[in-house]
């Protein structure tokens, strides 16, 4: 049943009052609706977290997820947009405007539906919806959904917004990462706005930005809806220096002693089954990125190096985690924190990619960062995160993040959609919970929307014709009232640049691109082989058959483009880069 936190007799009211009804009715004796807080993690993987087994200090999301809900099946897109064009929409990517990422779409997908570059006026944002149904609406960090007058936050519903428009950027300074923007751009509003030259750190400034946004309106008795997406962990990975001295030593040892530690540590806690054993198909692939490096194999020197790059990664994180903790601790000051609905995710799994090395991409490295290549050793890190630095920490420390997934960002494989996701809200969800069951980043907007007790609508929105939502609300099975979110015969699919699957109760059928995998269909038991290390496909023929057909039925609801057959997403990152249409 529907959770009623306002009187029925006010429902089709509150669509269409004045913001000084909407306080009225927050004013009744009825249970106030709950404020609602998105924290967006970049390219986190799954085993990050203290709660999923990492060694970083966590404490505050640790204790979000101790005392409410966490997923240990929840799934998104490969890569940054559209992962967050499903969590704005509720809608597959294909259709939102997003079918793959810019920065890697194939030649035939340019000009096609769906393929704008930028969230579409086929769908109705969340923020939208929300501040339609009578919530303030805010959104700091990064963007990445379009840039243009009509696609910025502000257009999409957002009340008050300072967002980042490209993939990604420096966290120190306002500079573009990589050489496929010429500038980065920041709007607040509807104004483009420079960073200030002074104090600022990306996850700190952020932090302050929203703080200060949701007290603006704090005594008007309005709840408000809050997308707060951090650049953490996005490259390039910077963090002020204390937090990276703090793991000194903690990564000497190497990526395949701390990756064996962490699945221990998921074994031990009761995430992973105890059957669970790593994937070392990450060692065998023939591409550099992807290629899990042999620890042992390294010089003393290049060890040191390796080392102090995970430790700025870390680094960042433990930043990311205490300006989460910044936020809580305001809004216990307001009163706010226990009437708050908060999920915590990351957009997707790690990304092992290495800029710097790539054809024509090196001179432009070299001529903003330092600390880029394997061959400026200079004996002393101490600098590396730092102004001026640019730090990624490759496939060996990429691995360790998705423990226990196999491959990275982009890949179909768990490694690259299967991330952490907690939900609070003490009010209503059982505390400590961790749950097995299968979710998916289009399940995010229905929730909060019956949470808010707001129409989800069908297929028109204020007289317009609209792709409907497609996800399904998770707060039946977040309450107990339901054993899961998806019923075991309803299908699931997922696209992004030739990387697919499809999903079925305990069941996924995946392929990845000869480029990236096999180029063959495969069939696992993700409920116990998150690593996919047991390809059931020649066991259950009739299952792969019936998932075959699933997918090329999703293909066709959802205008899925096929890249071509020899498509290889790095190569068409640099083509891209190199013509311009990156952006």
């Amino acid at each position: 049943m529907k959770l009623k936190l306002i009187a029925s007799t006010f429902a089709i009211l509150l669509a269409s009052c004045s913001s000084d009804k909407a306080v009225d009715l927050n004013e009744s004796k009825v249970e106030k609706r709950p404020n609602i807080l998105i924290l967006l993690a970049d390219d986190m993987g799954y085993g990050d977290i203290g709660v999923y087994g990492s060694e970083i200090q966590t404490p505050n999301i640790d204790n979000l997820a101790n005392e409410g809900i966490q997923f240990t099946n929840f799934h998104v897109g490969a890569a940054c947009s559209p992962t967050r064009t499903m969590l704005m929409t509720g809608v597959d990517n294909h259709r939102a405007g997003l079918g793959n990422m810019t920065e890697i779409q194939a030649d035939n997908q340019f000009g096609k539906p769906g393929y704008e570059g930028y969230l579409n006026d086929s769908v109705v944002s969340v923020a939208t919806r929300m501040q339609d149904g009578g919530y303030h609406t805010y959104m700091v960090g990064k963007w990445h959904l379009g840039h243009s007058e009509s696609t910025i936050p502000h257009a999409k519903g957002f009340e008050r917004s300072f967002a980042l428009m490209e993939s990604g950027a420096d966290n120190w300074v306002e500079q573009p990462y990589a050489p496929m923007y010429e500038a980065v751009h920041y709007f607040e509003d509807d104004k483009q706005v420079s960073l200030p030259t002074e104090n600022y750190f990306s996850s700190n400034y952020y932090t302050d930005k929203m703080i200060n946004y949701i007290g603006s309106n704090k005594d008007d008795g309005k709840p408000f809806f809050a997308y707060l997406t951090y650049q953490a962990v996005h490259y390039p990975h910077q963090a002020p220096k204390e937090y990276i001295d703090k793991y000194n030593g903690v990564y000497d040892s190497g990526w395949e002693q701390l990756r064996a530690a962490r699945l221990a540590k998921q074994k031990k806690m009761g995430i992973v089954s105890k059957d669970v054993i790593l994937n070392l198909d990450n060692k065998a692939t023939s591409e550099p990125d992807w290629k899990m490096p042999d620890w042992d194999a390294l010089s003393s020197e290049e060890k040191k190096f390796n080392a102090r790059r995970m430790q700025t990664y870390a680094g960042m994180v433990d930043n990311m985690d205490d300006n989460i903790g910044r936020i809580f601790d305001y809004l216990k000051e307001i009163g706010e924190f226990d009437n708050t609905l908060i999920i915590f995710l990351s957009d997707n799994g790690a990304d092992p990619n290495q800029l710097p090395t790539k054809e024509g991409f090196g001179t432009w490295y070299k001529g903003k960062y330092d600390y880029v290549f394997m061959d400026d050793y200079k004996g002393d890190y101490s600098s590396m995160g730092q102004k001026g630095s640019f730090a990624d920490y490759g496939p060996g420390w990429g691995a360790v993040a998705n423990t226990p997934g196999s491959f990275y960002k982009t890949f179909s494989s768990e490694g690259g959609i299967r991330v952490p996701f907690i939900a609070w809200y003490p009010k209503h969800l059982e505390k400590g919970k961790i749950t097995k069951e299968f979710a998916f980043v289009k399940d995010i907007v229905p929730t909060l929307l019956e949470v808010a007790d707001i129409d989800g609508g069908g297929s028109t929105y204020n007289g317009k014709d609209i792709y409907p939502i497609t996800g399904t609300s998770m707060w039946s099975s977040l309450t107990g009232k339901t054993a899961s979110v998806h019923s075991a015969d309803e299908m699931i699919g997922y696209e992004l640049a030739g990387s697919s699957a499809i999903f079925q109760g305990n069941y996924k059928l995946v392929i990845n691109p000869k480029t990236k995998g096999t180029g063959e269909w495969e069939l696992y038991d993700i409920s116990v082989d998150p690593s996919e290390m047991h390809n059931l496909a020649s066991k259950m023929p009739d299952l792969v058959t019936k998932l075959k057909a699933g997918y090329k039925a999703y293909e066709k609801e959802n205008g899925v483009v096929p890249v071509p057959a020899d498509y290889d997403v790095l190569k068409q990152l640099v083509k891209n880069a190199k013509s311009g249409r990156s952006h």
